[in-house]
């Protein structure tokens, strides 16, 4: 049952929304997991119980916190900015199946069959069109060698339309407006045995970002991570209509907290820092409407911070009090509704990972502009 825990002096109510055993996560945070209307919002928990689609799907309906599980699946589902929620589940001794949930009607269907023992590295991502899907693939340990697979939907074909050695967790995003590339995550210097084993995720080079044409596959590398900047973080975003990305990179030198460590880049640009000094931001994300950011920020409480990209202005929302652990559901991974009005985060500050959601007036957002 859901608890109400706070009233907060800027107006933001807290709610805890889950409270069982379960391991949840809010999924990850770099777009709103959410309907197009704003009504209902996806999380993720554990139920052994339905192997071997383990990971069940909850709807939950904000204000009132109704939840339904809308499916049953492998782990590393999506989103697109127009409320489309893809997953990926086994039909077994026949298939993995690529299901879509729209959810703001509920409706779902398969839109493609895969072979059952697919392992895609990372999440997967949709073009804006819902023509082609995209994800990283192992190619090979020894030597080291991945790639990025693209699937036409409408085609029924499947290719490798990138390589390269240093692409172990490639983040992959479809560009949510035109669709017309996918940013690729670059750990440079990542490091495997002959078996699988990562030794190294990344390596003095620091990690960056590249970008692929799609269907074509022509590359284009930006201007961020070493020499540009200090190493990425890992954790971007596209920002929608502005053909831009926004990225956290690691907080030193120029980019230490009190200066601030969050940039925006694009393909004809050298790295823009926006202006946030204080922080040391480690996840983002960006809202539909190209105009707003949500992180957290990796120091004391983990203060859920919320800016307009545009004018750099930021607002705290709240603290998070997570213990910023190894596993996942244990960083906040904030996002906004697209209407603005809620932050959805992580917080083990129960002892156990649970589920939150911080209303968010109207003002607090519009002192922003």
């Amino acid at each position: 049952m859901p608890i109400k825990l706070a009233e907060l002096p800027n107006g933001v109510a807290l709610t805890q929304v889950t409270t069982d055993g379960k391991e949840k996560s809010n999924i990850y945070c770099e777009l709103p997991y959410c309907s197009a209307d704003s009504r209902v919002f996806v999380y993720e928990q554990k139920n052994p119980d339905t192997a071997p689609n383990t990971t069940e799907y909850v709807a939950c309906e904000f204000g009132t916190w109704q939840t339904q599980v809308i499916g049953r699946g492998l782990g590393g589902p999506g989103m697109t900015h127009k409320g489309v929620f893809f997953y990926r589940r086994v039909v077994p001794n026949k298939c993995q199946e690529l299901v879509r949930v729209d959810l703001g009607t509920g409706h779902q269907r398969v839109i493609c069959e895969f072979p059952e023992a697919l392992q895609p590295r990372g999440l997967g991502t949709l073009s804006p069109d819902e023509r082609y899907y995209a994800y990283g693939v192992t190619i090979s340990y020894h030597p080291k060698m991945f790639g990025i697979e693209l699937v036409d939907l409408k085609k029924g074909t499947r290719e490798i339309v990138n390589t390269d050695p240093d692409i172990c967790n490639p983040h992959t995003q479809f560009e949510p407006t035109e669709g017309k590339q996918i940013m690729v995550q670059h750990n440079r210097g990542c490091e495997f045995k002959p078996d699988g084993t990562r030794v190294k995720l990344v390596g003095d080079e620091g990690a960056t970002e590249y970008l692929v044409d799609i269907p074509g596959g022509e590359v284009t590398r930006l201007q961020v991570g070493p020499p540009h900047t200090p190493g990425i973080t890992g954790h971007e975003a596209w920002i929608a209509g502005a053909n831009e990305i926004l990225l956290s990179v690691r907080a030193v030198d120029e980019y230490a907290p009190e200066k601030g460590n969050l940039v925006k880049v694009s393909a004809r640009e050298p790295a823009e820092r926006i202006g946030t000094p204080g922080y040391r931001f480690n996840h983002v994300g960006t809202s539909p409407c190209g105009r707003y950011f949500f992180c957290d920020d990796w120091q004391g409480a983990s203060k859920l911070v919320v800016g307009h990209i545009q004018t750099g202005k930021t607002a705290v929302v709240c603290e998070a009090h997570t213990s910023m652990g190894t596993p996942q559901n244990t960083h906040a991974h904030p996002y906004l509704s697209p209407d603005l009005k809620w932050l959805v985060f992580n917080s083990d500050r129960s002892g156990c990972p649970q589920i939150h959601v911080a209303s968010v007036p109207v003002d607090l957002t519009a002192r922003l502009n």
